[in-house]
């Protein structure tokens, strides 16, 4: 039977784990989830209430949500990304002077070149190209990957700071009493626009900085890639008090929380095919399941050899079946976030298709595998 996103939330908290990691695709609650257990852990007070230390630090998108461009419509020169007034991001420029580790942080995974440049008043950064020499840089408005990157290495400075900070037994011995009574750490998909290199950087430099962590504090990252959640598995085999996880969301809406096997990391594309032999038996087809046979063709090809995926589809019709699945899967979004009726045609091919790669590449069912 399926939970609330509130049952799950207070199903981590009851776990008491150092850390517990969480996959789950897009569209399957994950933010949600993140916002329902920091309103389980510390919700908010009335005004009239004296409001305590922080109980919770996270990361999701509505952290994005406090950083925002001004793009000067007017002149098209000088571009640069604004913060909203908010208390971490103040706690960890102007009372800890964490810029230059932030710029250290957005460079190693970005460019070396690409320089933050905060204001005086630490409410706005403008980004530039060093040359090198005296000449003056433009200021460039950056990709939304890039701006992701240094939206998380302010947050990964604030959060290795808090860290150093409990790591001091004492709370007299602390420099400030501001984290005394943090308890958790939520990270929601941290950087997904990274190449798998900076990913997996990213991936270890965060299971290096938790396995440093000698206080109570705890941790819960949630992640839809399945690189970046294979790394933190390997990271954190060792850790003791460690718990892995795989979220769903069901057809009636509900979710369901599943623990991971504890000897082997998570096999991403034998849950691809778990997920459309359900389908396909249901009937249940949507325009998003063409994504994960695409995404399942794509990781089988790679493990073969082959230079191109659509090499794995039957000779007969090949150009056909690439062109309907290119097709679907680039015009769909994920679960959860799209419902869509497909024509009968298209759930004979996917079905078809899904026979065909297990009979072909020797697939053993994945349905009570996964």
């Amino acid at each position: 039977m399926g939970q609330t996103l509130i049952e799950i939330a207070t199903k981590l908290r009851d776990a008491n784990k150092k850390v517990q990691l969480i996959y789950a695709f897009n569209g399957s609650g994950k933010t949600r989830l993140s916002r329902e257990f920091k309103e389980l852990i510390a919700p908010k007070k009335p005004e009239s209430e004296d409001e305590t230390g922080v109980e919770v630090l996270y990361y999701n998108a509505f952290t994005e949500d406090l950083f925002y461009w001004d793009n000067d419509l007017e002149n098209d020169s000088d571009r640069k990304l604004k913060i909203q007034s908010n208390g971490y991001t103040n706690w960890v420029l102007v009372e800890q002077g964490q810029e230059p580790n932030i710029a250290s942080h957005f460079q190693r995974y970005t460019n070396d070149k690409l320089t933050p440049k905060f204001n005086e008043g630490f409410s706005e950064i403008r980004f530039s190209f060093e040359t090198g020499d005296d000449s003056d840089s433009e200021f460039v408005k950056i990709s939304k990957g890039e701006e992701s990157c240094f939206i998380w290495s302010v947050f990964y400075s604030l959060l290795e700071q808090t860290i150093s900070v409990l790591n001091v037994a004492e709370e007299a011995d602390r420099e400030t009493d501001q984290f005394n009574d943090l308890q958790y750490v939520f990270i929601d998909d941290p950087v997904s626009s990274l190449d798998d290199t900076h990913l997996i950087e990213l991936a270890v430099d965060i299971a290096s900085l938790i396995k440093s962590s000698t206080s109570e504090l705890k941790f819960i990252i949630t992640t839809h890639n399945p690189l970046f959640y294979n790394v933190l598995f390997n990271e954190f085999s060792r850790v003791k008090k460690t718990m892995k996880w795989r979220l769903e969301k069901l057809i009636d809406g509900s979710f369901s929380l599943a623990e991971q096997p504890k000897d082997s990391p998570f096999s991403y594309h034998l849950f691809l095919l778990s997920e459309l032999e359900k389908v396909v038996e249901s009937g249940d087809i949507q325009k998003y399941h063409f994504n994960f046979l695409r995404n399942l063709f794509e990781k089988t090809s790679t493990f073969l050899g082959f230079n191109n995926w659509e090499e794995l589809l039957p000779q007969e019709s090949r150009q056909a079946y690439y062109n309907r699945i290119i097709n679907l899967s680039s015009h769909s979004k994920h679960n959860g976030e799209e419902i869509s009726i497909i024509e009968e045609n298209d759930k004979r091919v996917l079905s078809f298709l899904v026979g065909e790669v297990k009979r072909m590449y020797g697939f053993k069912s994945a349905v009570n595998q996964a």
